[in-house]
């Protein structure tokens, strides 16, 4: 492991891997292209290799002994513990491929044992499309096919395994794919979150803090609210850093620890986010350019005036510090301490099974938005900045996603009536950047992305509603009348009230629009199902609202659409519950 110095993350096939880049990767452009060329090579073996094992076409019996035999050695494995430290996985590596190399020389009654080796070697190896190409030269053709079949079998059973343990259990809901129809008769899947047991009117069905949380543009650097927790700040109790571009401020220094150990000193901190035990090359020229990197970043957010810039640099952020502090010991004071309501901290099994943040971000709901790519650029910047190689995976493409996921997403957060001085957006109604609040963007101080709240759908009539007790991003979920178990949790996205100057009519295009223009869906709800005009009493601006596509247009990763699809094929999938919306 010597010889790797810098930390990326890279893609192979639909999993994605935090890695070690070696200097010839980052340096070497001949080397890189060919790398791209041999990973196509790589992803044809793997489609060959799933099209000969999976079931399609004719089949003979042999094959579906081996097909049975890989699943049972795949079973095997499934709970097997995976090491962390580098010196660990290094000697698991080395000790996985010599078993492998010894039985394929035994011959092919222990064929699948050695491909199941293998694929145990490149489970821990820090560049897997590299092992890829060199099994591809050295491992028998049949045992190489195999270890492909072992890895689809592998990211199968990643994204169907995250909910087994995701939700945790705690907070007595779970997910469950569902089929959903729209207005034209069409068939789509969708996850939904659903009641595992029965709640009351006004009792608190779960609560969670955000992953990421980011406070209003106009409200970071006034000292009036804390930049970790979103709290209202006395006057004059703010505890503000000496060097931070962002003026960020903090109600506590439990807070500001917090902060800075997540993503503020990789964003905006003087010290450096990479410890020196895996960046040994901290020099003040170093220094110097990831200050001016930091300060370029936070001019662009100043002046862009958005959150979901902010929202994904604090993920990002997030996730390089939780996978760099891994290849550390386990009681290094660079680990962050998690705490109650966190994912890390009570993620119910989910972290423990090997999964991250990252796995929770690829199953989520997104927008696809266009011209989105604004502060790619500069997040690069920072993170080359603290280690050269990190860059690599904000891709302007990957980053678009991830801000079309903050989108569609996020949730607004406004506690004690909301505020009332949020300056009005100056941006086209149609690029206002809209959260999941019932009490309107406007009122809000912030916002947070948050876990297990990203699988509530809309509804014009909702079972339930987020609140902010506390004064701060933690957001507890409120059944606003009786549930029952197997119901579907719904909220309002957006104010679904009828307001003094509106009639029903009114009221109800209101809310429509902001959720076409916020979540690119015509809402089917029963409520808008029974509150609609009659074609022939409805305005010209309602006539138009009718006119858009019933069809929810947010999207999911293909891995995750394929599995629900599989498994819905297959007769796995649930029943829609009697009150669930059928469009979000």
């Amino acid at each position: 492991m010597k010889h790797f110095t810098a930390l990326a993350v890279v893609g192979i096939g639909f999993l994605a891997y935090v890695v070690y880049f070696d200097h010839r990767r980052r340096t070497d452009a001949k080397f890189r292209k060919r790398l791209r060329r041999e990973k196509k090579k790589v992803d044809k073996s793997v489609a060959e290799a799933t099209t000969s094992t999976s079931g399609h076409g004719a089949v003979s019996g042999d094959a579906v002994l081996l097909t049975a035999e890989i699943l049972a050695a795949m079973a095997r494995i499934k709970d097997d513990r995976v090491p962390t430290t580098p010196e660990e996985r290094e000697k698991y590596f080395m000790s996985q491929v010599e078993k492998g190399e010894q039985l394929c020389a035994q011959g092919p009654d222990f064929a699948v044992e050695a491909a199941l080796a293998f694929f145990r070697a490149l489970r821990v190896y820090p560049s897997p499309v590299e092992l890829i190409m060199i099994f591809q030269n050295t491992v028998p053709e049949p045992i190489f096919k195999m270890v492909l079949e072992m890895m689809r079998l592998d990211v199968k059973g990643r994204v169907e395994g995250y909910y087994e343990a995701f939700p945790p259990k705690r907070m007595g809901v779970s997910t469950k794919t569902v089929e959903v129809t729209d207005s034209s008769g069409g068939k789509a899947l969708k996850r939904i979150l659903v009641a595992d047991k029965d709640f009351t009117a006004g009792e608190i069905i779960y609560d969670e803090r955000p992953i990421v949380s980011v406070l209003d543009p106009d409200l970071e650097g006034k000292g009036s609210h804390c930049s970790q927790c979103l709290r209202q700040i006395d006057e004059g109790a703010a505890l503000k850093p000496d060097r931070d571009p962002l003026a960020s401020a903090y109600c506590s220094k439990e807070c500001e620890a917090r902060l800075k150990a997540e993503s503020q000193t990789l964003l905006f901190g003087p010290e450096h986010a990479i410890p020196s035990e895996l960046n040994p090359n901290q020099d003040p020229e170093s220094a110097k350019k990831r200050e001016d990197a930091q300060a370029a970043f936070a001019r662009f957010v100043r002046e862009s005036g958005g959150m979901q810039v902010m929202l994904v640099a604090r993920f990002i952020a997030r996730q390089v510090v939780n996978e760099t502090v891994k290849l550390l010991p386990r009681d290094h004071p660079s680990a962050p301490k998690p705490q109650a309501g966190d994912p890390e901290a009570d993620g119910g099994g989910w972290t423990e099974k090997g999964y991250t943040l990252f796995d929770h971000m690829e199953r989520v709901r997104y927008l696809e938005l266009s011209g989105k790519e604004g502060g790619a650029e500069q997040l690069r910047a920072i993170l080359s900045a603290n280690l050269p190689g990190l860059d690599d995976f904000v891709t302007d493409e990957r980053y678009t996603v991830l801000v079309g996921k903050m989108a569609y997403n996020a949730y607004g957060v406004s506690y004690s009536g909301g505020r009332d001085d949020k300056p009005p957006p100056t941006a086209r109604p149609e690029d206002v950047e809209l959260t999941r609040t019932p009490d309107g963007t406007a009122r809000q101080v912030g916002a947070g992305f948050y876990a297990v709240s990203s699988y509530i759908s809309h509804s014009c009539d909702p079972c339930a509603r987020p609140s902010f007790p506390t004064g701060t991003s933690e957001m507890h979920v409120v059944a606003t009348r009786d549930i029952k178990a197997g119901d579907e949790i719904t909220v309002s996205y957006v104010d679904v009230s009828v307001r003094e100057d509106e009639d029903v009519v009114q009221a109800r295009y209101r809310r429509r629009k902001e959720l076409a223009r916020g979540w690119r869906f015509a809402c089917l709800c029963d409520r808008c199902v029974r509150e609609a005009p009659s074609s022939s009493s409805a305005s010209g601006s309602e006539k138009e609202l009718l006119e858009l596509k019933d069809k929810d247009e947010s999207k999911v990763e293909p891995i995750v659409s394929q599995v629900d699809q599989e498994a819905a094929a297959q007769g796995q999938g649930q029943p829609l519950p009697p009150n669930a919306t059928t469009v979000d």
